[in-house]
């Protein structure tokens, strides 16, 4: 799997927390983890939730592909509490067992393969003592969101330290089947104009039946939906499709 450009450029990693504040997908994983002695978060990215956990007593795991993800999570308040790890999903083995497995963040859209997606999964279960639990979202295809991926709908301005301020737009570039590709412009600024810098993204929209079948191929036999980061059950017309799936 090919890392995408914003997850690698120490200027856009350093956009990824005041896109991405905490917020309901948050406290919707503590409250996952509230009975999770050892959690392990796969692609932990910037580590905002990763720290919280391990804030909040949890015995924490976090794995990213990243380098510069990592440096900013390693640099967060109780980061030293936390076991990072700089690794692939598809190949992890860490050589141990957590009650609590999550991929936050929509990360499991970023496997454009049922190979990808699949090896990802057997890894979370692998990772899980008996009982334990795989927890993870992806947008639900039905809503169709990315029809709002456009400039006119999606630009907006964030100020962050050393930088300055730095408007952000996406720009929908195609739709083929459950691949979904646009393109991120990044406005910083400039002495006499902005520097763009641009990042090109695919993620995969898969239906609630297709990430059934790679559970149950991963070895999870018990899954359960929700919709909404406010934990109702998942409906055609929900925007998330969450994941909650248990090792037997």
């Amino acid at each position: 799997m090919t890392l995408d450009k914003i997850y690698q450029n120490r200027n856009l990693v350093a956009l990824y927390d005041a896109l991405n504040p905490a917020g309901a997908d948050t406290a919707f994983y503590e409250k996952m983890a509230q009975d999770a002695d050892s959690v392990l978060d796969i692609g932990c990215g910037t580590g905002l939730l990763t720290a919280r956990l391990a804030q909040l007593g949890k015995d924490v795991t976090g794995v990213d592909p990243a380098t510069e993800m990592l440096a900013i999570a390693r640099q967060r308040p109780a980061g030293a509490r936390v076991n990072w790890h700089q690794g692939d999903a598809g190949s992890l083995s860490l050589g141990r067992k957590f009650d609590l497995v999550i991929m936050t963040g929509h990360v499991f859209q970023v496997f454009q393969s049922d190979q990808d997606a699949l090896a990802a999964l057997t890894t979370a279960f692998h990772h899980l003592a008996p009982g334990g639990k795989l927890v993870f979202e992806s947008r639900n295809p039905e809503i169709r969101g990315w029809q709002d991926w456009i400039p006119e709908k999606t630009r907006k301005t964030v100020t962050v330290a050393d930088i300055g301020d730095v408007t952000i737009e996406h720009d929908l570039q195609s739709v083929a089947g459950e691949y979904v590709s646009f393109e991120t412009r990044h406005y910083f600024p400039g002495k006499a104009k902005p520097n763009v810098l641009t990042s090109h993204s695919t993620l995969r929209f898969m239906d609630r039946d297709t990430i059934a079948n790679l559970l149950a191929t991963a070895g999870f036999d018990t899954v359960t939906w929700r919709g909404t980061w406010q934990g109702d059950p998942a409906q055609d017309d929900s925007p998330e499709l969450i994941a909650i799936a248990v090792r037997a």
